[in-house]
C-alpha cells in the first residue's frame, strides 16, 4: 500500500519511536495520523505544527474500554502502528518478582493484541490496509539481562504471525519489524554497534510500500537473521553470555 493520503494510528506517540512514525508519516503524505497517547497533553509539541494533519487520541493499550474507544473514534485507520511498549532491563530468575514481567507481557503482548482486534474490523471495511507490529530481535533470541522482555515481545512476535494467517483474506497487510540495538530510550545504555529511530522507521514504512512480512532494520539485526539460519545455537550461546547483573 502507499503511505500518500494513507489514515495512520500510531500507539506510544509520545515517545520513543513514536514522535519518529509521526514525522516520517507527515514527511511521507498520511492524510491524517492519528496520535496515540495514554495522556494527549504529552502529544502537544507533535500536534502544535500540524494541529490539522496530527490528532491526538487518548489510548491505553492496556484497558479493553480506551481500545474500544479508539477503533469507535477512528473509523477511517488504513494504517495501524502498534508501536507501545515497555521494557525494564530485567532477567527472568535474578529479577526480585514478578511485577515487571507482568507488565510487559501486559503491554507488549496483550496490548498489541487488542489493538489488532479492535481495528481488524476498521481496516477490513477500508480495503484491507496494513498493521506494523513493533517487535525485536530479541524476539527469537533471548537477550537473558532483559530476559522478561525478551520473553513477551516472543509472545509478540507469535501473535503477529498469527494475526497475518487470520487477516489474510481480508487482504491486512501484518508486518513484523525486528530491530536489534536502537539507540534511543533504554538503548541508549548498550553498546554499539546501534541502528537509528530514524532507520527503523524508514524501513518499517517501505515495508508497508513494498508488502514485506518481516523487515530487520540496521546492521546488527541483518547479521543476526542471518546467523539464526545458519546456526541458531551458536548465537543463543552468544547472547547467554550477557546475564543480568546480579547472575555475574
Amino acid at each position: 500500500m502507499d503511505i500518500t493520503n494513507s489514515v495512520a494510528l500510531v500507539t506510544g506517540a509520545n515517545g520513543g519511536l513514536g514522535q519518529y512514525y509521526v514525522q516520517a508519516l507527515r514527511s511521507q503524505g498520511a492524510a491524517k495520523i492519528y496520535a496515540g497517547a495514554r495522556n494527549p497533553e504529552a502529544l502537544e509539541s507533535l500536534v502544535t505544527n500540524h494541529p490539522e494533519l496530527v490528532i491526538p487520541i487518548a489510548l491505553d493499550i492496556t484497558d479493553e474500554q480506551s481500545v474500544h474507544q479508539a477503533a469507535m473514534q477512528c473509523q477511517d485507520v488504513t494504517l495501524l502502528i502498534n508501536n507501545a511498549g515497555v521494557g525494564f532491563n530485567q532477567g527472568l530468575i535474578a529479577t526480585p518478582d514478578l511485577s515487571h514481567a507482568r507488565m510487559e507481557i501486559e503491554v507488549n503482548y496483550f496490548g498489541t493484541l487488542m489493538m489488532c482486534r479492535a481495528f481488524a474490523p476498521v481496516l477490513k471495511q477500508n480495503g484491507g490496509g496494513a498493521i506494523v507490529n513493533m517487535v525485536s530481535m530479541v524476539a527469537r533470541v533471548n537477550l537473558p539481562f532483559n530476559g522478561s522482555y525478551s520473553a513477551s515481545k516472543a509472545a509478540a512476535l507469535s501473535l503477529t504471525q498469527g494475526v497475518r494467517a487470520e487477516l489474510a483474506a481480508q487482504k491486512t497487510l501484518v508486518i513484523a519489524v525486528l530491530p536489534a540495538t536502537i539507540d534511543i530510550g533504554m538503548g541508549k545504555s548498550y553498546p554499539n554497534p546501534k541502528v537509528s529511530p530514524e532507520e527503523v522507521v524508514s524501513d518499517a514504512l517501505q515495508a508497508v510500500v513494498d508488502g514485506t512480512e518481516e523487515v530487520y532494520p540496521g546492521e546488527q539485526a541483518k547479521q543476526m537473521a542471518a546467523q539464526l539460519l545458519c546456526d541458531p545455537k551458536a548465537l543463543e550461546k552468544a547472547v547467554a553470555m550477557m546475564l543480568p547483573s546480579s547472575n555475574q
